[in-house]
């Protein structure tokens, strides 16, 4: 601190004997002695010396990391290859203006011969075979066009005399000047011409937001219309985000369904990458079956970073609101509703899986009125920070911990027909249907909260191998869960139970169809082909414009959302959205899980692994499995495969589930059959015909999206010939007698 150099700021005591000091108006005994006086410069001693070091820190990595920022103000070595490159093009303007002027009038001359040879009206009347009898028109109006090109130069050549006449020399400068201006530009390369860098999003992707004359003629290209057909423009082009949004309407009987399947045609004829065009049909009272909006980015809306999950920032969260899951391409919000259905997670290893699900899990962990049973078949450190508030939890892929698994899905399968039972006694007022409402879940007398069952890798449960006895008969276990999981996805959510399974394995033999067919949200990231993709979101769903195959590599964390019931883009109506998840931290993942332990200490909630109690189980086996049905309690079928003769044995151990009456696939070609199983395709024929089933003719969708016609079986005529081969009214030789 300075100080001042005066008696009065000096620290030392004012003299008050020396009448010199005193003020002339004031009195001796009203003077008070005063301690000394600095003058100094306030500090908040709050403030860390390393403040400006660290906002300068952020800054330059802020700098450093932005997009908007020139890589050439990044970094020296970009700094001088900048300069180079200035300099070269400095040096190169003259030539290019010059040859652009060139360009320009060689480009002029074109236009102006075309005009005066009436080449429009000549070509016309060729193609309407009517040009001898409008030869005479074409030939007057030549000539008019002739007599109107020498008026226009010679009043040219008369305004550039008289300008130099008047204004000198400076006249002649500026009308050639404004000359090779206009030639230089109308001489100019487009974007993909030789000698200039092609860019993606070409011409046609910004004009046709001032002229939609471009968009019905890309729509044209598509084949999305026919030629003589054209659009009517619902919604004029306008800025939505990071992009460009129209609205139009299709011709009569044109469907939007059909423009959405097609979207990579159109993206050609837009010149976009697909990933920037997002094709929605409009739905509701503001819509129908041939109404589009489009969405065309700038850039691709995927490879930004994604945005922190909000839930970072919600000290409690109510299970009942659907959960921020993620953004789609014009970073609207997409939420993930959990109540009343159950979330099926499938993609590759590395593409986001397990974040999606703790993203799921992060709503119901910030609940503290809901409960938790999170089985981690991986065995890391993903889910171990969901430990500490955890109603049961277990980490690791051994037989123990699959029986472990068995052991909750059997207390909950009890736990659910007790839940129904008390609502059969609840009034009316409080549980005026047979589902839990948010007072019946947070009413601890009740006892009826929301339970979330959350697996990651379900497939190591499901395809566990292990011989149990179940209700005195034997089966696998893992068919035993998948049982169980049935039951509790069916019958759960109304009770208030939510499943939520992640797996990397979304194959027909892994995911019983069973199964697949009653879970309600789905979302797909990247899987290897559009069989993987149906699997995940549905049959049929590539045929729809929504293949997560078709993902990039380098999109990590985006997927196709099927949602089950209303998401904040609209209503239930929407089918599918692509969409970029929320991002969370293992720091974030920890911080929500301690908040959500916080919470549950807090309301008194906390309870089971947890809290430490005895998790240990004691079931009426024989109950859950009156519960659930005599869907386990049926022949093995591996003992069922072996009595079936080939080539029947082998097709039946190939569909394995997907020949389940209710939830199978209907049709199988037989390309498919014969590549799986290496037969021989005339004596396969053969042989399948003997045993009743007779290939048909059937339309499948392609990978293209296109739909073939090829040669199958149906499923319906494989089980009616393994039951008759089963009730001894069907035999069949080995082939060997046959003749080739």
């Amino acid at each position: 601190m300075s100080t001042d150099n005066t008696p009065e700021r000096s620290g030392e005591p004012v003299n008050a004997t020396e009448p010199s000091t005193l003020p002339i108006h004031q009195a001796q005994p009203e003077m008070v002695r005063v301690g000394p006086v600095y003058d100094a410069e306030l500090v908040d001693g709050d403030t860390p010396p390393t403040t400006r070091r660290a906002v300068r820190m952020r800054l330059v990595s802020w700098w450093q990391r932005s997009p908007r920022v020139p890589r050439a103000l990044k970094s020296r070595r970009y700094a001088v290859q900048a300069a180079k490159d200035s300099v070269v093009a400095l040096l190169r303007c003259p030539l290019r203006y010059l040859g652009a002027v060139v360009r320009g009038v060689v480009v002029a001359v074109r236009v102006w011969r075309r005009w005066v040879r009436v080449h429009d009206y000549r070509t016309a009347a060729e193609e309407s075979a009517k040009l001898a009898d409008k030869f005479g028109d074409i030939r007057a109006l030549s000539l008019f066009r002739w007599k109107v090109t020498g008026v226009v130069a010679a009043m040219t050549m008369l305004a550039v005399w008289v300008a130099d006449l008047i204004y000198d020399a400076p006249a002649l400068w500026i009308t050639g000047m404004a000359a090779s201006a206009a030639l230089a530009i109308t001489g100019r390369r487009k974007d993909g011409s030789p000698g200039r860098k092609a860019v993606l999003a070409g011409p046609r992707s910004l004009t046709w937001t001032m002229d939609p004359q471009v968009l019905v003629d890309a729509f044209r290209d598509a084949k999305l219309i026919g030629k003589d057909e054209t659009l009517r423009l619902v919604e004029r082009a306008s800025r939505a985000g990071d992009g460009w949004a129209i609205t139009v309407d299709l011709p009569a009987t044109r469907k939007a369904a059909d423009v959405v399947k097609n979207r990579e045609a159109l993206a050609s004829a837009l010149a976009v990458d697909e990933v920037q065009l997002i094709v929605e049909r409009v739905r509701g009272s503001g819509g129908h079956a041939g109404r589009v909006a489009l969405w065309v980015a700038d850039e691709d809306p995927y490879a930004k970073e994604s945005p922190p999950t909000p839930l970072l920032r919600a000290e409690a969260w109510d299970v009942w609101r659907p959960v921020p899951f993620g953004r789609d391409p014009r970073g609207r919000r997409v939420d993930l509703p959990l109540v009343w259905t159950s979330v099926l997670i499938g993609s590759l290893p590395r593409h986001g899986k397990t974040m999606a699900a703790r993203l799921a899990a992060a709503g119901l962990i910030l609940d503290p009125y809901a409960r938790l049973y999170v089985a981690d078949f991986k065995g890391g450190k993903d889910w171990k920070a969901c430990e500490q508030c955890a109603h049961r939890f277990f980490s690791g892929d051994d037989t123990e911990h699959v029986l472990t698994f068995r052991a909750w899905l059997e207390s909950l399968v009890v736990d659910v027909q007790a839940r129904y039972a008390r609502m059969q006694r609840l009034d009316d007022e409080i549980c005026p249907e047979s589902k839990i409402t948010p007072a019946i879940s947070r009413d601890s007398i009740v006892d009826m909260p929301v339970t979330a069952v959350i697996i990651d890798e379900a497939h190591i449960p499901l395809e566990d191998k292990t011989t149990i006895e179940v209700n005195g008969k034997k089966a696998k276990l893992g068919d035993y869960i998948g049982d169980l999981l049935t039951w509790l996805v069916r019958k759960g959510p109304a009770a208030g139970i939510v499943v939520i399974m992640a797996t990397q394995r979304p194959d027909s033999n892994t995911i019983p169809s069973r199964l697949r067919a009653v879970l309600g949200s789905r979302f797909a990231l990247r899987v290897m082909d559009w069989r993987d993709s149906n699997i995940i979101l549905g049959e049929q769903m590539n045929t729809r414009g929504y293949d997560a195959s078709t993902l990039l590599a380098s999109h990590k964390g985006v997927g196709i959302l099927r949602p089950d019931g209303e998401t904040s883009q609209g209503s239930g109506d929407v089918l599918a959205a692509t969409l970029r998840t929320y991002y969370m931290s293992n720091q974030d993942w920890q911080a929500i899980c301690e908040r959500g332990r916080a919470l549950r200490e807090q309301a008194g909630t906390l309870s089971g692994h947890a809290a430490g109690q005895d998790t240990t189980l004691v079931l009426d086996h024989a109950a859950v499995v009156n519960a659930i049905g005599t869907t386990t309690t049926e022949p093995d079928q591996a003992g069922i495969i072996e009595e079936l003769p080939e080539p029947l044995a082998s097709v039946v151990a190939y569909l394995g589930d997907e020949l389940d009456d209710e939830d199978g696939r209907v049709f199988v070609p037989t390309a498919e059959l014969i590549d799986a199983l290496s037969v021989e395709p005339t004596l396969f024929g053969r042989q399948m015909g003997e045993l009743g089933c007779r290939s048909k003719r059937e339309r499948v969708p392609t990978e293209d999206g296109s739909v073939r016609q090829v040669r199958g079986f149906y499923t319906a005529d494989i089980r009616a010939a393994v039951r008759a081969v089963h009730a001894g009214e069907i035999t069949v030789s080995d082939g060997t007698d046959d003749e080739d």
